[in-house]
């Protein structure tokens, strides 16, 4: 018997999308009511950076006309991670069990979340992808394109994961998954937190499973990437892969890997140290096939490492 075979996932239980909002005025409205059409069960939680165009009042003003969708209020600008990890501990705190990124431009269809939670039934974590069978862009340039396909492809060879659309943001996790990513000592602020979280749900073994998506280019409102976004990535993508491949040939010695980390992460080493000297400490296998009620077209992500006997 595999391990697909042996292992049964729960029931998905309460669903909440959680949509990021700075400066998404124009957006925000469509946003959420596509998403409640889609998934009539599915709750919403608007995370708003105290967006000076007004987003947070109309935030507002869609809770207020529907109990299922709710607001949070930040401080300000702290990055797309930081908002997603606010809103995953909201989300945990007042009980759902399935966490959903959503950008508020549009580019994840909300029509195609079925697809994510299907994929969901069998799996720890579910990833919209681009670049697998089935999936593409619309009304992309080919500069944007060739970022985003090579910072994919860079971020694979470097931290040894086959996950084809690495850096895509469309996502559905299980609560139990997110509690064992270790987000408190998440530092990743900006494109590359979407990076961070798929590379730690490969290394502690979860099951991770690809869908196909169409990713559709933002009509309204102004694109948040920027030059200084994809720097950070390619930072500490390249910190984190030298780290791993240190760690295993010092026969994971912590010192020499975990300096390596902290560089960039701006973390101690030491704190790192325990974690760094047992990679494989506290770490579930990952299971086989997809169990039966998942996506036909899904993609699996394996770790390629052997599982404990």
């Amino acid at each position: 018997m595999n391990d697909g075979e042996q292992r049964s996932f729960g029931p998905l239980g309460r669903v909440l999308v959680i949509i990021p909002t700075y400066n998404e005025a124009e957006n925000v409205v469509p946003i959420v009511r596509r998403v409640r059409a889609a998934v009539a069960d599915a709750h919403v939680l608007i995370a708003d950076d105290n967006s000076p165009d007004g987003t947070g009042k109309l935030a507002d003003d869609l809770a207020a006309d529907d109990t299922c969708v709710h607001v949070l209020h930040r401080k300000g600008k702290e990055g797309l991670g930081a908002a997603y990890l606010a809103g995953f501990r909201w989300g945990i705190d007042n009980g759902y069990d399935v966490l959903v990124e959503m950008d508020a431009d549009g580019s994840h269809q909300p029509e195609e979340l079925p697809r994510l939670l299907t994929a969901l039934k069998s799996a720890d974590l579910v990833l919209g992808s681009r670049w697998i069978p089935g999936g593409r862009v619309v009304n992309w340039p080919r500069s944007r394109e060739f970022i985003s396909r090579g910072g994919s492809t860079y971020s694979r060879l470097m931290l040894g994961v086959t996950i084809r659309d690495v850096t895509g943001g469309y996502r559905a996790f299980r609560k139990e998954t997110l509690l064992g990513l270790g987000m408190d000592d998440v530092a990743s602020a900006g494109y590359c937190f979407q990076v961070d979280l798929a590379w730690r749900a490969v290394k502690a073994g979860f099951h991770v499973v690809e869908v196909p998506i169409t990713f559709v280019e933002r009509e309204r409102g102004d694109s948040k990437m920027s030059r200084n976004i994809v720097a950070e990535a390619l930072l500490r993508v390249t910190a984190w892969g030298i780290s791993s491949r240190v760690g295993k040939i010092t026969g994971g010695k912590p010192s020499a890997a975990a300096d390596a980390r902290s560089a960039v992460d701006g973390t101690d080493a030491n704190a790192n140290a325990d974690a760094e000297a047992d990679p494989e400490a506290d770490v579930r296998p990952h299971v086989g096939p997809q169990a039966d009620g998942g996506a036909d077209d899904a993609i699996t992500a394996e770790a390629g490492r052997p599982t404990p006997s």
